[in-house]
């Protein structure tokens, strides 16, 4: 009997937990904490260890780090969550993988990437590893779904007219984020959360994830800096500059050293994602910049490291541009990967042709995206994606304009589409 907790929505992600689960011996769940991973993995488990540091799991904590097999040995599919609290369970789980043909024996989850000394082998072809994330707007129900992403790769769109959004509307999803505790709460209460989330990340997992001791303030600075830079293709450099004014040439050496070392550390705690560029079927391809576009794992995030309420996006339409990009492209990387694609973005060097979301699935199609959070701005984005049609050897699927304040989705006489964000879905 599935351990299914009561209230649970179901995740886009769970059909391919379910489609793994027939294919490998076991399935490796990794996300930020609080995205949902315990909740998604107990809907397909029939039994479960709980190995974080809570007093209540204190005792199987205990049991795994004196023989691991002491608690692997339950119903299957076992869970183990907050696996790499107790590294030695990976190399466990895929000797166990190795036994016999059986598939699906574990589901293990972890919000930290662990100290790779401690792994002995890569669990490939055992183990599939797979990215979970924070809700998508279809997830937490604030998108109808009348439009698929899979279906527009396979040519299907229909003319129609949508509800509008309104603008305050965009600005409480951007700034409550999609953590499964905020859904059902206020906007007030649910950036609360969030920023007892970044404290708690300053206070304790910067430092716990490895055993360095690392500058608090530091390390708030840089999410500082990070969230100022939300959705842009900025360099190290600039994030040094805003935490190390007028440093000498030794000192900006060390800072260097420093923001690298940092920023891996949030990597490993899964709270930014990086936007990479795309770089293929373009015949500049050598103008191409190489920058990835930086984000935050959930916009939410940047709103708390930055005190941003939706009230200050409303005086502030540029920053709100940036972050209404941002949760586009957060829900945008959550529809591809379910099609087993990849999101990207495309920069030009010498024309600074831009395109802000390129996804590309698993067949080596591709589509252009821009994203626009007013109707204003329609035209001008679907002059920059014919200026990108002109420019690529291998033509994109197809085209589109994502938007916030509209009320149809079309398909405009040059052939780009025009979807508000607010009725996307895989």
């Amino acid at each position: 009997m599935k351990l299914t907790k009561k209230g649970y929505k179901n995740r886009i992600i769970d059909e391919r937990i379910k489609e793994d689960l027939k294919i490998f011996g076991a399935i490796s769940i990794e996300g930020p904490k609080w995205c949902g991973k315990t909740w998604t993995a107990l809907n397909h488990a029939n039994s479960v260890a709980y190995l974080n540091n809570s007093a209540d799991n204190f005792r199987e904590k205990k049991l795994a780090q004196m023989d691991v097999n002491l608690i692997l040995n339950k119903e299957r599919p076992e869970l183990i969550d907050e696996w790499q609290e107790v590294p030695a369970i990976w190399d466990a789980v895929r000797y166990k993988c190795d036994e016999d043909k059986e598939k699906g024996k574990y589901i293990l989850t972890g919000s930290a990437t662990p100290v790779t000394k401690d792994i002995h082998h890569s669990g490939a072809g055992r183990i599939c590893k797979m990215k979970m994330y924070t809700m998508s707007l279809f997830e937490s129900g604030d998108s109808s779904g009348d439009v698929s992403l899979g279906d527009l790769f396979n040519g299907k769109f229909i003319n129609k007219l949508v509800e509008k959004t309104e603008l305050i509307k965009l600005a409480e999803l951007i700034v409550r984020g999609g953590w499964p505790e905020t859904i059902d709460i206020t906007v007030k209460g649910a950036s609360r959360i969030t920023k007892s989330y970044l404290s708690a990340v300053l206070d304790k997992d910067i430092s716990e994830i490895d055993g360095v001791n690392r500058d608090k303030n530091k390390m708030e600075m840089l999410l500082r800096s990070l969230a100022r830079n939300e959705s842009t293709i900025s360099s190290n450099s600039v994030l040094i500059k805003d935490i190390a004014d007028n440093v000498t040439e030794e000192e900006l050496t060390i800072s260097r050293n420093t923001v690298a070392d940092y920023l891996d550390v949030l990597n490993k705690l899964h709270l930014i994602e990086n936007q990479d560029s795309f770089m293929y079927k373009i015949r500049s391809r050598a103008n191409v910049g190489k920058n990835s576009k930086r984000h935050f794992t959930d916009p939410s995030l940047g709103c708390a490291a930055l005190n941003i309420t939706p009230d200050k996006l409303m005086k502030d339409l540029e920053t709100f541009g940036f972050y209404f990009e941002a949760l586009c492209e957060r829900d945008l990387r959550i529809y591809a990967e379910s099609l087993g694609g990849k999101l990207y973005h495309y920069r030009e060097n010498n024309s600074g042709l831009e395109v802000d979301a390129i996804v590309e699935i698993a067949d080596g199609e591709y589509a252009a995206f821009e994203i626009k959070l007013g109707s204003n701005q329609i035209e001008e984005a679907a002059k920059n994606l014919n200026k990108f049609y002109e420019v690529a050897e291998k033509k994109p699927k197809f085209m589109c304009i994502i938007c916030g304040l509209y009320n149809a989705v079309v398909k405009r006489p040059d052939g780009i589409y025009v979807i508000p964000i607010t009725v996307l879905k895989n």
